[in-house]
């Protein structure tokens, strides 16, 4: 069973409502993510994304929305108990509908078992299956809601990267960073991190690790995460 909470350096992350906990790939996400004054969250979950991204970028508003009610009553309750309260606000709405201006960063841990069959959990299929937020409906809201020179950051399964790039590429959004992660220096890559932009430009890529040979936190994964992980 996980845990009810998960504390981290300066805010804590109570997941005993919402479907989805905290895991890897959300803590990778708003680690690496670009920012910027006004960012957006898509599927926040718990808020941990958006806390970590008001924890790096200072003068931020950031922004969070989520379609599942139980993960946007315990986002907000996160945001509540945390010192990042009077700069993020979360909203109960689909992507779809959602306009409040445009932002110069979105992230999104997105919905990504595509093909799979759905969980019987009705607040887990909506949080793991793009059934109710598709590749392409996630980048036409991305496309319309990014500023010009705006980025979007994101993080996906290994086998997911080919379809996802694909509805990038749909909606006139061009990667500009990858960032390949395996679990340990011998493992091909688990998951991707991904940048995009609305104009082209020259691409930055790298590989990195999660864990090092003896099975203890890479240097890279350490240095990333060292303001936000206890130890």
């Amino acid at each position: 069973m996980s845990n009810s909470f998960f504390k981290f350096k300066q805010f804590t992350v109570w997941q005993d409502v919402c479907a989805m906990k905290v895991g890897t790939d959300g803590v990778l996400l708003g680690a690496w993510a670009e920012g910027g004054m006004r960012i957006l969250d898509i599927g926040t979950g718990t808020g941990l994304v958006a806390m970590m991204m008001a924890q790096r970028f200072l003068s931020a508003d950031v922004t969070a929305i989520d379609v599942e009610e139980g993960a946007c009553n315990q986002a907000r309750s996160n945001v509540q108990r945390s010192v990042f309260n009077e700069r993020v606000s979360v909203f109960h709405e689909p992507l779809q509908q959602f306009s409040r201006g445009s932002y110069d960063a979105i992230v999104c841990n997105p919905p990504f078992f595509v093909d799979a069959l759905e969980c019987p959990d009705a607040s887990r299929s909506v949080a793991r299956h793009a059934s109710t937020l598709g590749y392409a409906d996630l980048f036409a809201g991305v496309s319309r809601l990014l500023d010009d020179n705006g980025v979007f950051s994101a993080i996906i399964p290994f086998d997911c990267r080919e379809k996802f790039e694909q509805a990038a590429v749909m909606s006139g959004l061009s990667v500009s960073r990858i960032c390949a992660v395996k679990t340990t220096p011998r493992k091909q890559p688990r998951r991707y991190l991904l940048a995009f932009r609305k104009h082209p430009c020259n691409v930055e890529t790298a590989e990195e690790c999660l864990c090092d040979a003896a099975g203890e936190r890479s240097l890279w994964y350490r240095e990333l995460t060292k303001e936000f992980y206890l130890k």
